[in-house]
C-alpha cells in the first residue's frame, strides 16, 4: 500500500452558530421560547428587557435609528377582498433562510415584537385604569376570588387538610401523608404497596412487612375520603368505592347492587357491553345489566379531574386572525400576538463602555455582545417567518374562515414552501406547536394541512373536511342505531366522496369516536 497527497474539490453546508441558533428557535414553542428568552437574559449581560418602551411614539427620539423605528404596520397583514395580497407586504425576502440574517452594525435594534396598534392599545388593561378600576373591590369580587382560591387546590392538599380531622398516631399519620404523596393526577396509587414499602426499607425485610401493614390501614383510611374512589389501584376498584359511597349515603337505586356485581368482573366485558355475557356470570337478567351500565356510566373514573390545574392546559395563540366584514366582503387581518412577543434590545451601557475600553478580555465581551445582537435577530427573523406562513395559510384556506372546517380545502407543506421559497423542513417547524386564533376557535398551524381525497367530479377534498363531516354524521345519527364505518362510508360515497372503510376508521379513531357497538343507546 502507498502513501501519497491528493487534493479534491468538492461543496458541502455548513452551519454556523448563527443558523443553528436560528433553527433552533424557529422549532420551539412558545413556552420554550420563553425560558430560552429568560436564561439568555440570565447568561448574557448585554442583553436586557426593553420594558419600558412606548407604545405608539408619533416622531422617533432623536439619535434614534430608523432600523430601530421600523413602520410596525409590517408585523400585521389584512387579507380579503381587494385587500393587497400577502406577497407585496413589506415582509422579508423569501430568499433569506432561517439563518441567512444581515450583518448588523455596532447598535442592534431593538424588537418590540407586534407592529399593531389596536393590540398594543389592549395592553392599557396593565396600566394605571386597570389597578384603579380593581382599587375598590366589592363583595362579589372577594367571593370569586375565595372561588378561585378553592379551585385552584390540588387534590394532595384536599386530601391533607381531611386527614387532619382524623384521630391518628404519628406512624399512622405519617404512613397516610406517604399515600397521599404518592397518588397521580387521577387520583389512582399506581405502585403497588409492597413496592413502596420496598423503596422505604429495601435491606430490612421485617419493618417491609411492618410498613406494608401501616400502608394497608392508612389506604382504608385514604379511600374513605372525599372525593369517592381516590386511593384506587384499578377502574373497578375505583367504581366499586364510589358506589359503596353512594350506598352508604343511601341511594336506595335498584340498579347499584348488579352494578357492584358488574364492576366485580373483568372490566373488558363492561368494555365490550357484554350483556349477555354479564347477565350469565353475575346472574341477573339482561334488563338488570343494562340499567345497571347506565348507572355505572354516571360515575367519575377519574376521581382527581376536578382538581388537575387547567391553567397549564390553557393554549395562547402565536397569531391572531380577525375577520371585519360579512360575506363576500370578508376581510382577514392576520397579526402576531403581542402577548407573547419577547422585547429585548441590547444593554447601551455595557455596548458603550465595550466601545471605549480595550482591555483584558475584550475580545471575549465583544463575542458576547455579538451573541445578544444574533439572538435579537434571529427572535425578530422567527416571528417574521410565522407571520409569513400564517398569512399564505389564512390566504390558501379562507372558505375556512368563512365557513368553517367543511370548506377546508387540501393543502401540503410543499405549497406554502414553493409560495414562500422556503425549505418543507423550514415550514414543518414553524407550523409545529405553534398556535392561530381564528373566528371558529384557536388551532394548531398543522391542523390546516390536509391529505386529499379523490371525489366523483375530479376534485379533491381535505381529510380535515371529511373527518368533520363524519363527526357531523355521528352527532346526527340515531343513538338506538347507529352508523356503522360502512354505512358512513357509503354515505360519503353518496355525496361525492370516496372514502374507503378503513379510512372511516381510521378518521373516526382520529376523532376519538367509538365503534357503533360502543355508541349504541341501551
Amino acid at each position: 500500500m502507498r502513501q501519497g497527497l491528493a487534493l479534491r474539490v468538492s461543496q458541502h453546508l455548513a452551519l454556523t452558530p448563527q443558523l443553528q441558533q436560528s433553527i433552533r428557535l424557529l422549532q420551539l414553542s412558545t413556552l420554550e421560547l420563553g425560558q430560552e428568552v429568560q436564561q439568555m437574559l440570565d447568561e448574557n449581560p448585554f442583553l436586557e428587557a426593553n420594558v419600558d418602551e412606548p407604545d405608539e411614539p408619533d416622531e422617533p427620539p432623536p439619535g434614534t435609528e430608523p432600523e430601530a423605528r421600523a413602520n410596525r404596520d409590517e408585523d400585521a397583514v389584512e387579507y380579503g377582498g381587494d385587500a393587497q395580497k400577502p406577497g407585496e407586504v413589506a415582509t422579508p425576502s423569501p430568499s433569506a433562510e432561517e439563518g441567512d440574517a444581515p450583518a448588523m452594525g455596532d447598535e442592534a435594534p431593538s424588537w418590540d415584537g407586534d407592529g399593531s396598534a389596536e393590540l398594543v392599545a389592549d395592553d392599557g388593561e396593565w396600566g394605571g385604569e386597570s389597578s384603579a378600576r380593581k382599587s375598590a373591590p366589592s363583595d362579589d369580587d372577594e367571593v370569586d376570588a375565595t372561588d378561585l382560591a378553592r379551585a385552584q387546590e390540588s387534590l394532595a392538599s384536599f386530601l391533607h387538610r381531611q386527614a387532619l380531622s382524623l384521630r391518628l398516631g404519628e406512624v399512622d399519620r405519617a404512613a397516610l401523608r406517604f399515600l397521599i404523596e404518592s397518588l397521580n393526577d387521577d387520583g389512582y396509587l399506581e405502585e403497588p404497596l409492597e413496592v413502596l414499602a420496598a423503596g422505604l426499607a429495601a435491606d430490612d425485610l421485617e419493618q417491609q412487612e411492618e410498613l406494608v401493614h401501616r400502608f394497608t390501614m392508612a389506604l382504608h383510611l385514604l379511600q374513605s375520603l372525599d372525593p369517592p374512589g381516590v386511593g384506587a389501584r384499578t377502574l373497578g376498584e375505583c367504581l366499586s368505592l364510589q358506589l359503596h359511597a353512594l350506598r352508604k349515603d343511601g341511594c336506595e337505586d335498584e340498579a347499584l347492587p348488579v352494578a357492584l356485581q358488574v364492576c366485580a368482573q373483568p372490566l373488558e366485558l363492561l368494555a365490550r357491553r357484554d350483556i349477555k355475557r354479564l347477565a350469565q356470570v353475575c346472574g341477573q337478567p339482561e334488563q338488570a345489566i343494562r340499567a345497571a351500565i347506565g348507572f355505572i356510566t354516571r360515575l367519575e373514573p377519574k376521581p382527581g379531574r376536578r382538581f388537575i390545574d387547567a391553567e397549564r392546559n390553557i393554549i395562547v395563540p402565536d397569531v391572531l386572525v380577525v375577520k371585519s366584514g360579512r360575506g363576500a366582503n370578508a376581510r382577514f387581518r392576520v397579526q402576531l400576538n403581542p402577548d407573547v412577543m419577547p422585547r429585548l434590545r441590547v444593554h447601551d451601557v455595557y455596548a458603550g463602555a465595550l466601545k471605549a475600553h480595550k482591555g483584558e478580555g475584550h475580545q471575549a465581551l465583544q463575542q458576547r455582545l455579538q451573541e445578544a445582537r444574533w439572538f435579537i435577530k434571529n427572535i425578530q427573523q422567527r416571528f417574521d417567518t410565522i407571520l409569513r406562513v400564517s398569512t399564505a395559510i389564512v390566504e390558501r384556506q379562507k372558505n375556512f374562515f368563512v365557513h368553517g372546517e367543511l370548506a377546508m380545502r387540501p393543502l401540503v407543506l410543499r405549497e406554502i414552501a414553493d409560495e414562500l421559497g422556503l425549505h418543507e423542513s423550514t415550514i414543518s417547524r414553524v407550523t409545529t406547536a405553534k398556535y392561530m386564533s381564528t373566528p371558529f376557535g384557536t388551532f394548531e398551524l398543522k391542523y390546516f394541512f390536509g391529505s386529499a381525497l379523490g371525489t366523483e367530479t375530479g376534485g379533491n377534498a381535505s381529510s380535515t373536511a371529511v373527518r368533520a363531516l363524519i363527526r357531523q354524521l355521528v352527532a346526527a345519527e340515531n343513538a338506538r342505531k347507529p352508523l356503522s364505518d360502512s354505512q358512513i362510508s357509503d354515505m360519503l360515497k353518496e355525496q361525492g366522496i370516496e372514502c374507503a372503510r378503513r379510512t372511516v376508521a381510521k378518521y373516526r379513531e382520529a376523532l376519538r369516536i367509538a365503534p357503533a357497538n360502543l355508541r349504541k343507546e341501551l
